[in-house]
């Protein structure tokens, strides 16, 4: 689109009286992105809006208390070595299979 004064003047009158671009490009007859890069290459920019929202600012959470305030005591230290891990002991095959029909037995 070509601008001569006549649109520069209405696209400044238009844009000052808080039309949007889009209404503005209905107006001249052209697109909504020619009026906003004029706009721009003109210096027009609109005041800053408040936010429609009100942001809350919530406190921090408060920290738990450490665990030395525990209601369960801890019964024992686990070791993650692998050398102080008990080893499983072997069964036999009677062994697995009567463990195996009790499982059943129990499951119902």
């Amino acid at each position: 689109m070509g601008w001569d004064a006549n649109d520069i003047k209405l696209l400044k009158r238009l844009w000052s009286a808080g039309q949007s671009a889009a209404q503005i490009a209905r107006h001249l007859g052209c697109s909504r992105n020619a009026v906003c890069g004029m706009l721009n290459r003109l210096g027009l920019k609109r005041g800053h809006k408040p936010p429609t929202a009100r942001p809350q600012i919530r406190p921090a959470p408060k920290l738990r208390p450490s665990s030395a305030a525990c209601a369960r005591p801890i019964a024992q230290k686990v070791s993650s070595s692998t050398a102080e891990r008990k080893q499983p002991k072997k069964l036999s095959r009677q062994q697995l299979y009567a463990i195996l029909a009790e499982a059943v037995k129990n499951t119902g």
